[in-house]
């Protein structure tokens, strides 16, 4: 397939990009900083531009089969409203392009998947990420009512851990204590869920 993925150069972006590489995709990221995409490869194109450039957007959406999306603040606990700004023109350029397939990472606890979230959890999406959360949830709307085939796919809680390929997926998962997920797995099942048609239009919960 021919990818476009968004955040790439994050945790998550980074571990999609290489995954996507070695699984022989072809694959495009639209980045700020050229240096933190990492080394050549003969498929894959780095566009260098600010996500909000709306011409830049548009060159990088072309000829694409998807958008995989990893946008999103790390570690910081203040939203900058960055979903809500960036999830708009996102959707206009991939409808502008006539690319269809979008996969988006939201979070569990987001919108509906807060009642499968285990106590701990929801304290902190309540008081630490009540802002992020807040504006996950405004772009999985956005998705919801974009009329493309999109999958959100809302990870648990994200580490550096290494690919297992073990872990769970569904619309509701039975889940407890503080559940977690390797960034690795989270782009492993956002790759395969990219060919399955099964998954367009669903919420998709992925732990371990």
């Amino acid at each position: 397939m021919k990818l476009l993925v968004l955040g790439g150069t994050g945790g998550t972006g980074k571990q999609i990009v290489v995954q996507a590489l070695e699984a022989g995709h072809e694959v495009t990221v639209l980045a700020r900083d050229r240096a933190k995409v990492g080394p050549d490869h003969p498929q894959l194109r780095v566009i260098v531009g600010d996500l909000q450039n709306g011409a830049v957007l548009a060159d990088a959406m072309r000829g694409q089969d998807a958008v995989i999306s990893a946008i999103g603040r790390g570690y910081s606990f203040k939203s900058e409203h960055l979903i809500e700004r960036t999830v708009p023109g996102i959707l206009a350029a991939m409808k502008a392009a006539g690319v269809r397939r979008l996969l988006f990472t939201s979070a569990v606890g987001v919108g509906a998947s807060f009642a499968d979230a285990p106590l701990m959890p929801r304290l902190f999406f309540r008081t630490l990420l009540r802002g992020i959360y807040a504006d996950k949830l405004i772009g999985d709307q956005l998705i919801r009512q974009s009329g493309l085939d999109w999958t959100i796919v809302q990870p648990s809680q994200m580490t550096d851990g290494p690919l297992t390929r073990t872990y769970r997926s569904g619309e509701r998962l039975a889940m407890s204590g503080m559940p977690k997920i390797s960034r690795a797995d989270v782009a492993h099942f956002l790759l395969n869920a990219a060919g399955d048609t099964a998954a367009v239009g669903k919420t998709l919960l992925v732990s371990n």
